[in-house]
């Protein structure tokens, strides 16, 4: 099985793309991962909402793969601890899952099309956080998941 964290726009600060990279590298020992960074649309200020999420929309669902399994990021999703997210991406690991992507949307959330193209919607906490960091949390929960698969000391219950 081959994981891809889909987003939009580059990671800007330092402390967080150094940390991503470490991350990136140590679920690469266990299976391949990639980050998938798609360009940010530039909008004005005064761009309607609705216009910025149909566009991102349309980015989004060009790029996924039609036998790709999608699990959407989104404050709304269903929660679970890290043990719980393990046993997720193990089910998708024994079930024979290609393709496993998981998606940060854009600062507006996704649109109805893109939530009914997902196979999964996964919420990280009940509190927000930027999407920059998002990224970083994302790949340090899915390198504990890789550890408490493989039955190693990372993670403690």
């Amino acid at each position: 099985m081959k994981i891809i964290l889909t987003l939009t726009g580059k990671t800007v600060e330092k402390y967080l793309t150094e940390g991503i990279s470490i991350y990136e590298k140590r679920i690469n020992n266990y299976l391949p991962f990639e980050i998938q960074t798609l360009p940010e649309l530039k909008f004005s200020k005064n761009t309607n909402i609705n216009i910025i999420k149909n566009k991102e929309a349309e980015v989004f669902l060009k790029t996924f793969g039609s036998k790709d399994i999608i699990v959407l990021l989104d404050e709304n999703g269903k929660e679970m601890n890290s043990a719980g997210f393990a046993g997720f991406v193990s089910n998708n690991m024994l079930n024979s899952t290609k393709v496993l992507r998981f998606v940060i949307g854009g600062a507006y959330g996704f649109t109805d099309a893109v939530r009914e193209r997902a196979n999964y919607i996964i919420g990280l906490s009940l509190m927000t956080f930027s999407h920059q960091l998002v990224r970083l949390i994302f790949v340090e929960q899915l390198y504990r998941a890789m550890t408490i698969i493989k039955g190693e000391p990372y993670h403690h219950s």
